[in-house]
């Protein structure tokens, strides 16, 4: 069923969409979902201590998720040009709270400096970086390294694999996709939550390669020396709410 005012169906959330209107809109181009199983305490001091960690089969998973944004908007405003459109790099985990499981980013990169700014105000963790992706047909060129101190890096190459379709219900890739909402924490540690919304990703196998990647160091995980599990999607359109603060209970 779709409510008139949210342009997707939203059968296949574990909740429905906010009742207040949505206030923005952006496409998701050209990502990897690259994922490593972590034990939960390994992962424990990058997380504020009010966001409870998801585990999967009580097993903790970080993702590095590449991408280009575009279509940047506020609801009933056109994209601004040289605003709208740039590549961006998340470090993620899972957390859950009030029987909403989500996203906490551990940081985000974009190539936007201005978008960096604008997205602080909403107390996430933006870093502005020098970013380069290429596309030669189906193969992305992803390059990223982080202005400042801590120089986070990442350059990788990855295609899709098979035919795009949706996760299944219950199994690891669409518990670690399926999220629609993300969690941040202010300066007084107040949570917040941000609800969005999208059709069903539709994901396909992936192969990548990883020249670079240190984009976990400045939080000091370390990544195991195994291949990540890897999907990719080629296009995913959302819309999203303003966040709102999260009582105590």
């Amino acid at each position: 069923m779709r409510r008139p005012d949210v342009p997707f169906p939203a059968g296949h959330r574990p909740w429905p969409p906010p009742a207040r209107p949505w206030v923005g809109a952006q496409r998701w181009q050209g990502l990897l979902f690259a994922h490593w199983p972590l034990p939960a305490e390994r992962l424990r001091p990058a997380v504020p201590a009010a966001l409870p960690l998801d585990t999967y089969d009580g097993q903790a998973w970080l993702g590095i998720v590449p991408f280009s944004l575009s279509g940047l908007r506020l609801r009933g405003l056109p994209p601004i040009p040289g605003l709208s459109a740039f590549p961006e790099l998340n470090v993620r985990t899972y957390v859950t709270l009030g029987g909403k499981p989500g996203v906490y980013f551990i940081s985000l990169d974009a190539g936007n400096p201005l978008a960096v700014a604008g997205a602080r105000c909403l107390h996430l963790p933006y870093y502005y970086a020098r970013m380069t992706v290429r596309r030669q047909g189906e193969v992305v060129e992803y390059a990223s390294r982080r202005l400042g101190p801590s120089g986070a890096a990442l350059r990788a190459r990855y295609h899709p694999v098979g035919d795009p379709a949706p996760a299944s219900p219950g199994s690891l890739a669409h518990w670690l996709t399926e999220r629609y909402c993300l969690y941040t924490v202010d300066r007084r540690r107040g949570v917040r939550r941000l609800e969005i919304h999208h059709p069903p990703w539709p994901l396909q196998g992936a192969a990548a390669e990883f020249a670079v990647n240190t984009m976990t160091a400045p939080a000091g995980i370390s990544l195991p020396n195994t291949p990540p599990l890897l999907h990719y999607a080629q296009r995913q359109d959302v819309v999203t709410w303003a966040p709102e603060a999260i009582a105590e209970t």
